[in-house]
């Protein structure tokens, strides 16, 4: 024990601050979550000084009329994302000024995002890499290339052009790639697949942009196949741009029709199907000369037939590939016998999505499982044959790598049907899709025969807590399968993070938790689609959509509910039939039920209006969601409707965006006009928050 007169003590506590800024730099830059950040940076002057040149990555928001708020803190952003200013969509006033306030704030940008309307700042940024340009409008009357000269001429050092969200007419790209070659050669990436096409490119501009940009890795285009159309894509076309970018990583071809953010779902036993020009000799001559290929897209909206051995001489000659992805292939796996055939011998893909598929079998998957064991992702769309046994192999033999699967539009898998068979990777999967459809014509009942699945390779093992160490035959376990597999596979899906669901329109989402989803303890965001004609289907069996029923969902804080391509009457309705406005109510009652933070809505639309607008009876509800902070309409909404959101506490973030093709441009109209929803933004602004 020290005595009264002791001397002090020289030892010194050991704080963060005295970690060297290297350590911490390192430290702060693992950090993901935005918030968590911002709270980082609040500590002290050092600590923000040393987050805030940490970030890389910027997306800002704001109205560009509060040019004093402008962050000024962030000196080594290189990725920054401008397409989101207020007032979404429209035309800056003073370009200069923005200009000159957005390179002293950041100077070192290499990679920016930019609505199409203020892209006269870009080439003030000459050390550019990659731009992505934004445009929902209707694209002005000027000359072909027009809108992307500007860009190709200023920025010498551009190898990654985005325009995925940019509409644009097919002639446009050729056009502009040839009056700057020097450019059009520098480029590595080129991504044309947008949502809002209506015409693919045809094969001489297919070939142009590919002579064009010879130097091309990442090639995303879409195509005209349809072989009724003049200058289809055909073999001649893809082994044109095999010649002519041999060093392609990434390709992916898709049929206009199959990027429409509606479903197509034709009946290929009562409409009749032309056979695509794209053979299996030219696939196999494509496959030929692109040796460094990783990641393959290929959707047609016409068969290609036999393509299995095309698909073998993929495996052989393009060892890379990771990814593929092809709609209306037929015989991708014949699985005649215990042999592996075609895609299932591509052993080193991680994603597989298979679409329209009419000879895919369950046998067909219990080969590509026994085949391709690094699969982490897998996707199934419009495949009539397979059934809930068939998911359920395949499941089973991928249970160590599996994490992701989408099931849709497959005659023979309900929703409940779809979460039995996921019954042997119900602990592991993370993200999930399946369409809500409750009582199908045709669907296996839930005790599936196991007569057929016996198969000498299709031997698992399970180490996890409460599953057999011991390796056994889909044959000796039938218990497995009998009532869906609930007495052996857990019945909780312990890591979902992520749930998207596909609901016709009229159709009810209550009876979700109660056909297999009632344990998700850690299920976090869910998106929910719904798509079809209110005008034509019946009012609905009960008054409300069901959104209270994920309330359960404890976890959960972000909901995407997309009714862009429900159709209905904005206007009075006849006679038994709901408006808008009614069915706004119907989808969105008991939004308040749910502790959200995030929500992206997009309302119910007329076509023939072309009128996307929240209702009254929506904004009320969407009142009643207390704990939101951010809110999205992708759609328009008159300013006294907006004037609702006020009422919500911590709401810190809103915005309308039109972010649709056509997206209105007529700012006589209060719902889309400029000062609306700028005195909107300041009274949101002028309101305190309370963290």
């Amino acid at each position: 024990m020290a005595d009264g007169g002791g001397t002090a003590s020289t030892d010194r506590s050991t704080h963060l601050h005295d970690l060297p800024d290297g350590v911490l730099l390192q430290t702060f830059s693992l950090i993901i979550d935005v918030r968590t950040r911002n709270s980082v940076s609040r500590t002290c002057r050092k600590w923000y000084s040393l987050e805030r040149s940490t970030r890389t990555n910027l997306s800002l928001r704001g109205n560009i009329r509060d040019l004093f708020l402008l962050p000024t803190c962030f000196p080594s952003i290189s990725h920054l994302d401008l397409s989101l200013l207020s007032p979404w969509g429209h035309h800056p006033a003073d370009f200069h000024l923005l200009t000159r306030r957005f390179l002293l704030a950041f100077p070192s940008v290499v990679s920016l995002t930019i609505y199409a309307r203020a892209a006269a700042m870009v080439p003030n940024w000459p050390n550019l890499r990659h731009v992505a340009l934004v445009r929902w409008h209707p694209r002005p009357n000027q000359p072909p290339g027009f809108d992307l000269s500007p860009l190709l001429s200023s920025c010498p050092n551009l190898t990654s052009l985005d325009l995925s969200r940019f509409y644009c007419w097919p002639e446009d790209i050729p056009a502009a790639l040839a009056s700057h070659p020097s450019a059009a050669e520098s480029l590595t990436h080129l991504d044309l697949l947008c949502s809002a096409a209506s015409e693919g490119y045809r094969s001489s501009e297919l070939v142009a942009i590919a002579t064009a940009c010879p130097n091309l890795r990442r090639l995303l285009v879409p195509c005209v196949f349809n072989p009724r159309f003049f200058d289809f894509v055909g073999d001649d076309a893809i082994l044109a741009v095999a010649a002519a970018c041999p060093n392609l990583s990434l390709l992916h071809l898709a049929d206009p029709l199959t990027l429409s953010a509606s479903r197509e779902i034709p009946d290929s036993t009562t409409t009749p199907r032309d056979d695509s020009r794209i053979t299996r000799a030219g696939l196999q001559g494509l496959f030929s000369a692109l040796p460094l290929l990783e990641d393959l897209t290929l959707d047609l909206c016409h068969d290609v037939v036999d393509s299995g051995e095309a698909l073998e001489v993929l495996s052989r000659r393009c060892p890379r590939i990771r990814s593929l992805k092809f709609g209306r292939f037929q015989g991708v796996c014949r699985a005649a016998g215990l042999h592996l055939d075609g895609v299932a011998v591509c052993g080193g893909l991680r994603n597989l999505c298979i679409k329209n598929s009419d000879d895919l079998s369950d046998s067909s998957l219990a080969t590509i499982a026994r085949g391709c064991r690094q699969l982490s992702r897998f996707e199934i769309h419009g495949c009539a044959l397979v059934s809930e046994t068939g998911i359920k192999r395949l499941a089973a033999v991928l249970r160590s790598t599996l994490k992701e699967v989408m099931i849709s539009d497959c005659r023979n898998l309900d929703a409940a049907s779809s979460l039995r068979a996921l019954g042997p990777i119900r602990d592991r999967i993370e993200r999930l899709h399946i369409d809500c459809i409750w009582e199908k014509p045709g669907t296996l009942p839930a005790e599936v025969a196991t007569d057929d699945l016996d198969c000498d390779d299709d031997e698992f093992e399970f180490d996890e807590e409460g599953m057999s160490s011991k390796k056994c035959r889909y044959s000796d376990q039938n218990n497995l399968y009998d009532n869906g597999g609930s007495e052996f596979w857990c019945k909780t899906f312990n890591r979902l993070r992520y749930l998207s669901l596909w609901l016709p329109a009229g159709e009810l989402l209550s009876p979700l938790p109660e056909s297999g989803l009632e344990n998700c303890p850690e299920l976090e965001e869910i998106s929910i689609k719904v798509e079809g004609d209110c005008r034509t289907c019946p009012r609905p069996a009960q008054p409300v959509f069901g959104l209270s029923s994920l309330a359960l969902y404890t976890k959960l804080s972000k909901m995407k509910l997309d009714c862009g391509e429900a159709i209905g009457y904005a206007l009075t309705a006849p006679t038994g039939h709901m408006d808008l406005s009614l069915w706004e109510r119907f989808y969105l009652h008991g939004i308040g039920d749910l502790n959200l933070h995030e929500l992206d809505y997009w309302p119910l639309q007329d076509k023939e209006v072309n009128q996307r607008s929240l209702s009254l009876p929506a904004s009320g509800l969407i009142q009643g969601c207390l704990s939101l902070r951010k809110l999205f309409i992708h759609g328009t909404a008159n300013e006294h409707f907006m004037r609702f959101f006020l009422e919500i506490p911590d709401l810190r973030d809103v915005q309308l965006r039109e972010d649709y093709y056509p997206a209105p441009d007529n700012d006589m109209s209060t719902e889309m006009r400029v000062d609306s929803c700028s005195r909107f933004e300041d009274a949101l602004n002028r309101r305190p928050i309370r963290d």
